[in-house]
């Protein structure tokens, strides 16, 4: 049971917190009728401010409405003034773009142009709205006036600023620095930037507005007239240095130049200025200084052991006035195949130039024939000289001239190691322009293939003129000019391999083919080329052999005959193997080298036998058997008298006639004397110790006239024109 205590104590704290919660419940409650109030006048003055709000609204929405319409009326009279000012500027375009369309566009073709489009939009617009305006005659007549100043600008910036590309700057671009590894492009810069830019302004608004191709007319005969003047600047420019210097900078000649805008050297000579007039100017040489080759400037190798003084009388006179008459002609026909060479290289250079030009100005699809007809007046100049070459070949062949045909082959040759380039040049060209270049190599090869058989005919057919033959028995005009002819091929040999090859002159050798050969179409067609331009040589070798053997029958003395046919096979020898000849000869003749070497001895041979009719006077034949002491019968002694006369005067006509001979080869001629003194003299030292002893005359001086060195020396002076 609770004590009393703590329930009262108990009780009044319950009491307590009672009292406490009553009065915070009062509390709240006066709190909550406050509120009442409060949202009782918020929603009063809310209801009233949405009335009023309700009214405003009905007062302002006309306003409004009003106002907008307003605005409205406003836009739509600003636009209608605007139209207004617009369509008046139409009116007054002509007047406003008078004055600048009356200067031109020189010198402002921005605002010219933007004058230009003001009277296009008016012509639109009177033709949209007014057709029948005179002031659409009069904008377009402005139109069609700004449009021809245009034109006319078009034309007078190209032709004030197209210039010929000087001849140095073309040299240094067909040129290649061989020590160069990165090379650089020589950049042929046609036109100044600021122009060209104007120029393909123009032209983009002549395409898109002017709806006139007239101005592609314009460009390519302005540029075409520049490129070709650009080529003929280059062949002056050849003309006036060759003949001023003798030297020309290009290609051709592998030198190095200070005074051109860039550090360029020649690339690897495509032609030796020359080369024509170097058979003739050999011919000369030879005749003057016989065959040792130690004067004059040409590249054929000498023949060793030839004598400086032995001269080739039967060629002087000829050949040193033929020389006189024709070096300056040779002179400039060189000077004309070097220039036309590098005229080649110039073309495709500056026409792959004026292309890259071409394609900044004129549209895609204009481009092509645009520039065939650019490239129409240089390249049919180009080939007009090819054909006046072959036509000057095809001349000279039917004179016999043959050495003609020597300004074909550097020519050819050039033309076809430039084919590619050409043929990347005029793609897209018509069919026409494409096929003048391999129509030229066409006629080129025909003409070229022709000389060569007829060459090889004449040197077969060649007559044995008795007053043509060379008094000494030394080497014949006919044998140097075939030589020196076939020399010339050797710079050429793959052309001219290729150039009887292209002739299908395979049947008429009847070369036999390895199999192996058709495996590869490169390989068959340069083995072949080969074969064809051995066959070739060796047979004009085999019918200067069979006319060499003709003509030395014209001597009526055989040991004569015989110094003739061994000088001749021996200079043929000499100069195969002096020159590559005799690797193209060994391609299909084995065996050339040792057949002349024979041929050579028979000859010495044959020569030797004339001295017989001296020698066989010294032998045993008739001369009496005696005892020494022994008394000769007077037939016995005129028997010994009869030879030492004998042998006396055969040794003076053979060393009087012969010692007029010529043998030029230093080493032959030392050997055949050599030869004769030991034969002769041995058996005149015999027949003299055999006579010693014998008294067969009072006056043994008059028949005993030489002493055995005696003989020898007169033997050492055959062959010696200056003894």
């Amino acid at each position: 049971m609770i004590p009393t205590e703590d329930a009262s104590a108990r009780k009044r704290e319950i009491e307590e917190k009672l009292k406490q919660e009553q009065e915070t419940l009062s509390f709240i409650r006066e709190n909550l009728e406050k509120s009442d109030q409060l949202t009782n006048g918020m929603v009063s003055i809310l209801s009233s401010f949405e009335s009023r709000l309700m009214q405003l609204e009905n007062s302002i929405i006309p306003v409004h409405k009003q106002t907008e319409n307003l605005q409205r009326l406003q836009e739509n009279v600003d636009k209608t003034l605007s139209c207004m000012d617009h369509v008046i500027s139409y009116y007054h375009v002509a007047k406003d773009t008078d004055r600048i369309i009356r200067e031109g566009p020189t010198g402002r073709l921005d605002e010219y142009l933007s004058c230009i489009a003001k009277i296009q939009k008016a012509v639109e617009y009177f033709q949209d709205n007014n057709p029948d305006s005179p002031e659409l005659n009069t904008v377009k007549a402005r139109f069609d006036k700004g449009k021809e100043l245009l034109e006319a600008e078009f034309r007078s910036l190209l032709t004030r600023y197209s210039k010929p590309v000087p001849p140095i700057l073309i040299l240094d671009a067909i040129s290649v620095d061989e020590e160069l590894d990165v090379q650089e492009e020589v950049v042929l810069e046609h036109l100044p930037e600021a122009v060209l830019q104007d120029i393909i302004c123009i032209a983009g608004w002549l395409v898109e507005y002017g709806r006139n191709q007239d101005f592609m007319n314009v460009y390519f005969q302005i540029r075409s007239n520049q490129l070709d003047r650009s080529i003929k600047g280059l062949k002056d420019h050849f003309r006036k240095n060759s003949t001023s210097s003798g030297i020309l900078y290009s290609p051709a000649v592998q030198t190095k130049r200070k005074d051109t805008p860039t550090k360029k050297a020649p690339k690897r000579p495509v032609y030796i200025p020359g080369t024509i007039r170097k058979a003739q100017n050999l011919l000369k040489q030879y005749s003057q200084h016989g065959l040792d080759g130690k004067k004059g400037g040409s590249n054929l190798t000498p023949l060793e052991g030839y004598d400086h003084d032995l001269r080739v009388k039967h060629l002087s006179d000829a050949l040193n006035e033929k020389h006189g008459a024709l070096a300056g002609k040779d002179d400039v026909l060189d000077i004309e195949i070097d220039s036309y060479i590098h005229c080649i290289s110039a073309f495709v250079k500056l026409a792959q130039s004026e292309y890259a030009l071409l394609t900044e100005i004129i549209p895609e699809h204009h481009q092509k024939k645009t520039f065939d007809s650019l490239i129409q007046e240089a390249l049919d100049n180009l080939m007009l000289e090819g054909d006046n070459i072959v036509s000057a070949a095809r001349r000279a062949i039917l004179r016999h001239d043959y050495s003609a045909v020597l300004t074909i082959f550097p020519i050819l040759r050039h033309l076809k190691m430039n084919k590619s380039d050409f043929d990347a040049t005029l793609q897209g060209t018509a069919a026409s322009t494409k096929n003048k270049l391999p129509a030229l190599i066409t006629s080129m090869e025909t003409i070229g293939a022709k000389a060569l058989e007829e060459f090889a005919d004449s040197i077969k057919n060649d007559p044995d003129k008795e007053y043509n033959m060379p008094k000494d028995g030394t080497v014949h005009e006919l044998t140097s000019n075939a030589i020196l002819f076939l020399q010339q091929l050797l710079d050429f040999h793959e052309t001219a391999g290729a150039m009887l090859a292209s002739q299908v002159l395979g049947d008429t050798y009847n070369i036999p083919l390895d199999p192996r050969e058709s495996s590869s179409a490169s390989s068959f067609t340069s083995d072949f080329s080969k074969k064809l331009l051995s066959t070739y040589i060796c047979k004009v070798l085999g019918n200067l052999q069979l006319n060499l053997l003709s003509k030395s029958k014209v001597y009526e003395d055989s040991a004569l005959s015989a110094i003739f046919l061994h000088n001749n096979y021996n200079y043929i020898l000499k100069s195969l193997e002096k020159s590559e000849l005799i690797q193209l000869v060994t391609v299909t003749q084995k065996r050339a080298e040792s057949s002349y070497r024979e041929l050579i001895q028979q000859q010495i041979q044959d020569y030797q036998r004339s001295w017989v009719r001296v020698t066989d006077h010294l032998t045993d034949r008739n001369i009496p058997v005696f005892q020494p002491g022994t008394k000769l019968k007077d037939r016995e002694r005129q028997v010994i008298k009869d030879k030492f006369k004998g042998f006396n005067d055969g040794l003076e006509e053979l060393c009087k006639i012969q010692k007029g001979w010529a043998i030029p080869d230093k080493e032959q001629r030392d050997f055949i004397r050599q030869a004769q003194k030991k034969e002769v003299s041995e058996a005149y030292r015999t027949f003299l110790q055999r006579c010693a002893n014998i008294s067969f005359t009072k006056n043994p001086e008059k028949y005993h006239k030489y002493r055995p060195e005696e003989v020898e020396e007169m033997i050492e002076r055959l062959f010696d024109t200056s003894a």
